[in-house]
């Protein structure tokens, strides 16, 4: 619990500071170790080699073999001095010295106890108590001419010279473990500075908490979500993408694939190069369609990734078939409420001033012509459908449009319950265009006709306006195309996208200033219980 209290930077210090105090530490053991083994060394083969060039001295063999101490005396004191040990003492074979740093000690026998074994003509070295102190001291034979062993000499150093070396040596180490541990400790906080500066401030439990959230949030989203870095591999792939995948028969896990591998048709190579969006492509996988938008992931003005989401193209296209049926059952509603509370107004009017036969009259008119309108689409069986009609027939008449509806045959309820709404698509979008076609015309007739024949329903709607351009026929299906102005351009692709779904057939016939007539025909199987 305290541990998700402590900041990210002072963890990092204490985290850096304690291996760096533990190395220091080591280091310091072994150096110190190292260093004092190796100050002994020097200064056992320092004793070793001055004992050697004295044992070798034509000084000191003529003085053992006169028994002259006078100059081996003089010499003696002389390396001594230049080579900076404790003594150097020449003895007899006897253990008499012929040397000494204290000259009332020369003539008398050594003193130590660790010198029998030179005297068999062995070299080494020992530590012992002698009449100056406790010191490291060095043995080597003095052999004459014919090899035979004469006297011996013995170099010594004091061991409190060697101890005050290696306490030097460990305050130099010491110092400079002091100065790591600065250095380590400045180190720490410059870096933990730049670890949290990385990280925009947030701390370890901060990021976790937006991490789980980000997960949670993107497994969640309906569309699938395929995200991958500025190399191209495959970093994430969320729940629905999954399942979208699997259907389109994908099955492989691929976090961590190249996507130019994986899905070589996606595009989020290109938009890892060019930086840019696209939105609203169409992309194919293995005869499956996908709405598909790509961005790039830009962070510092740098494109650190890509990201793209999939959406199924058929339950994209059932929504805006949905959309598009509403809003047409919503202009056919408004045209209706609109034109009975017009008529309403009228009726007031007329009881307020009291013109009765007037009003009479007006009624009968109003009666007349909405039996009219109602006998247009009587032999339209589905309730829906003829109400919908009966909205166009209202909207065409504000529109100040002559539109009449003829069905040459009874149009049952269909057995496909989206049939409806794939109708109301089609039917509204036609009409609506046939409307605003003839709305500069002088005459402004559109007359539908409706019939179903061996299992088909034929629809044509023909209207007297300019007619349409060879040029605009190639595009008028194009989704955005539109000689409107923007905004505009869905009607008729939706219609084409419908009529598509139905397995249906569009056919158009125009001409340049005569009108316009399109010809649609559908499978269509209806209720046998709603037959004649």
């Amino acid at each position: 619990m305290l541990m998700r209290k402590v900041k990210l930077r002072t963890v990092i210090l204490l985290l850096v500071c304690m291996v760096v105090l533990l190395s220091l530490f080591i280091t310091d053991l072994l150096v110190s170790r190292s260093i004092n083994e190796n100050s002994m060394r020097y200064e056992e083969e320092k004793a070793l080699t001055t004992a050697r060039i004295v044992a070798d001295s034509d000084i000191v063999i003529s003085g053992l073999e006169n028994q002259e101490t006078d100059a081996v005396q003089v010499y003696a004191n002389r390396v001594r001095s230049s080579a900076e040990v404790l003594f150097v003492v020449v003895l007899d074979m006897n253990g008499i010295r012929y040397s000494h740093p204290n000259e009332e000690m020369v003539g008398q026998p050594f003193e130590g106890g660790d010198e029998k074994e030179v005297f068999l003509n062995q070299e080494y070295s020992s530590i012992s108590e002698g009449t100056l102190t406790t010191s490291l001291r060095s043995f080597t034979p003095v052999l004459d001419d014919e090899g035979e062993q004469i006297g011996a000499v013995v170099v010594g150093i004091s061991l409190e010279y060697i101890d005050q070396m290696i306490n030097q040596n460990h305050r130099n180490i010491l110092l400079g473990s002091l100065f790591g541990l600065l250095a380590g400790v400045l180190g720490a906080f410059f870096m933990a500075r730049y670890i949290k500066k990385t990280l925009y401030g947030l701390e370890p439990k901060q990021i976790a908490s937006i991490l789980g959230e980000r997960n949670a949030m993107l497994e969640s989203v309906h569309e699938g979500i395929i995200a991958v870095d500025e190399e191209g591999k495959i970093t994430l792939v969320n729940k629905s993408a999954r399942k979208l995948l699997k259907r389109a028969g994908l099955k492989e896990d691929p976090i961590g694939v190249d996507i130019a591998s994986f899905l070589p048709m996606t595009g989020l190579e290109r938009v890892l190069k060019t930086g840019r969006a696209e939105l609203g492509d169409e992309l194919v996988i293995n005869d499956m369609s996908f709405i598909v938008n790509r961005a790039p992931l830009i962070v510092d003005d740098k494109v650190i990734g890509a990201i793209s989401t999939l959406r199924d193209k058929t339950e994209v296209k059932e929504l805006a078939q949905q959309l598009t049926g509403v809003k047409l059952y919503v202009e056919a509603l408004r045209s209706q409420s609109h034109e009975v509370k017009n008529n309403l107004h009228v009726i007031l009017g007329m009881l307020r001033i009291g013109t009765y036969d007037q009003l009479k009259e007006f009624i009968l008119k109003l009666v007349d012509h909405k039996s009219h309108e109602i006998s247009q689409v009587q032999h339209v069986r589905d309730p829906v459908l003829s109400g919908f009609l009966l909205g166009k027939l209202s909207y065409a008449k504000e529109c100040g449009v002559t539109l009449t509806i003829k069905s040459q045959t009874p149009i049952h309820k269909s057995t496909d319950q989206e049939m409806v709404h794939e109708m109301i698509t089609i039917l509204g979008n036609v009409i609506n265009n046939a409307i605003e076609a003839v709305a500069e015309s002088p005459f402004k007739k559109v007359e539908m006709t409706l019939a179903v024949k061996r299992g088909k329903l034929h629809i044509e709607v023909k209207d007297t306006g300019p007619g349409i351009k060879t040029e605009q026929l190639k595009e008028i299906f194009t989704k955005g195309y539109s000689t409107k102005g923007e905004g505009r351009g869905y009607g008729l692709a939706n219609v084409k996208d419908s009529i598509d779904h139905l397995s249906g057939h569009l056919t158009i016939d125009t001409v340049v200033g005569a009108g316009t007539t399109i010809m649609i025909d559908i499978p269509y199987d209806a209720e046998e219980n709603d037959r004649d």
